[in-house]
């Protein structure tokens, strides 16, 4: 398959744009699902997934020519569009990136749409996808998140030695 062109679709707001793909995967999933094995359906969503947001992260480095972690906060706000993530931020340096997302719009949008367990697929594990894309020497570590009941997300970034 060619290339794509490059995406333009986060101008949309990432918040409308995850519900927009909920809304046409969450059905197709359940089709697939009623001919094959769900969790194998769902492994095979999730695998593509962390393809595209590793792609993503790596366009994103090449649009902004700068792949440090103090780049990649800066755009945070994309994600945040909306009011989409309440995000208190509690250590930014050039090696280290540490937050919590306090409050995630996208885990009240899956659990409306009736889909909580396809929420982590869809959003949550593009992370450690998209920053691997975008520089393959910053790691995340994240221990809870909103989307699996936990008081907050724990985001810590830091540039490997």
């Amino acid at each position: 398959m060619p290339p794509l062109p490059p995406d333009t679709l986060n101008n949309i707001g990432v918040l409308k744009r995850r519900e927009i793909e909920a809304r046409i995967l969450a059905p197709f999933v359940d089709a697939l699902a009623s001919e094959f094995d769900r969790d194998r359906v769902v492994a095979i969503l999730r695998d593509t997934i962390i393809r595209v947001a590793q792609t993503q992260g790596a366009e994103l480095a090449r649009q902004l020519g700068d792949d440090s972690l103090s780049a990649f906060g800066d755009i945070l706000p994309a994600w945040s569009k909306d009011d989409a993530l309440q995000i208190e931020v509690l250590d930014q340096t050039p090696d280290r990136f540490a937050f919590n997302v306090t409050r995630c719009r996208y885990a009240e949008l899956y659990r409306a749409l009736g889909i909580p367990e396809l929420g982590a697929v869809l959003s949550c594990n593009r992370d450690y996808s998209l920053i691997e894309g975008f520089n393959p020497d910053i790691e995340l570590t994240r221990t809870q998140t909103l989307m699996q009941g936990a008081a907050y997300c724990d985001f810590r970034y830091r540039v490997r030695e």
